[in-house]
């Protein structure tokens, strides 16, 4: 059985638990860990996590951010400049580039709100691009109390001792998220 098949099974037995209410939208996030060479099995096999998911009787909203910075990019004024010199951008050299991240979060709260209830799992798509332009953790934080229902967030790289590693090339952080691993 392949890595995102064992996590299909992990994630198809915590998704049919019944939600318990009253959570804080932290305590509402759930995150799908994969090794990040298996993202595009793991888009190939996304319907069949909308189909474990709709099993239990919950919707899905699937929220692709893939293309998320490009699509930000294509919108301002002066992105040739930025690309001759991305030090221009504010926070760059940081590693937050703060005008994407407030646009994204933006972005992200619109959708959430136009398309999910407390009985939908909100599915997140397409972290791994996050990776050089703002934290993961940072967005996660800041739409989480926005999500009436769950967030999954499928996640491309590790997790051990409640600790986060995206694309196992960055400092991990601890987060509070519930935390889906494929069984050994």
């Amino acid at each position: 059985m392949s890595r995102v098949a064992k996590l299909l099974t992990v994630y198809r037995e915590h998704i049919a638990v019944p939600w318990q209410q009253g959570l804080a939208g932290i305590q509402r996030v759930i995150f799908a860990v994969y090794d990040p060479h298996d993202e595009l099995r793991m888009r190939a096999n996304l319907v069949e996590f909308e189909i474990a998911t709709k099993a239990a009787g919950h919707a899905w909203q699937l929220i692709d951010i893939t293309d998320a910075f490009p699509a930000w990019m294509a919108e301002q004024r002066y992105r040739e400049s930025y690309f001759e010199n991305p030090e221009d951008l504010d926070g760059y050299v940081a590693g937050q580039i703060a005008g994407f991240t407030q646009a994204l979060e933006q972005d992200l709260r619109k959708k959430i709100a136009e398309g999910a209830d407390a009985n939908t799992v909100t599915a997140l798509l397409g972290v791994g691009s996050l990776f050089g332009l703002t934290r993961v953790s940072h967005v996660v934080e800041k739409i989480a109390d926005a999500v009436p229902g769950r967030l999954l967030v499928f996640f491309p790289g590790e997790y051990a001792n409640n600790n986060y590693r995206l694309l196992d090339a960055r400092d991990g952080w601890n987060y509070m998220a519930v935390p889906l691993v494929a069984a050994d």
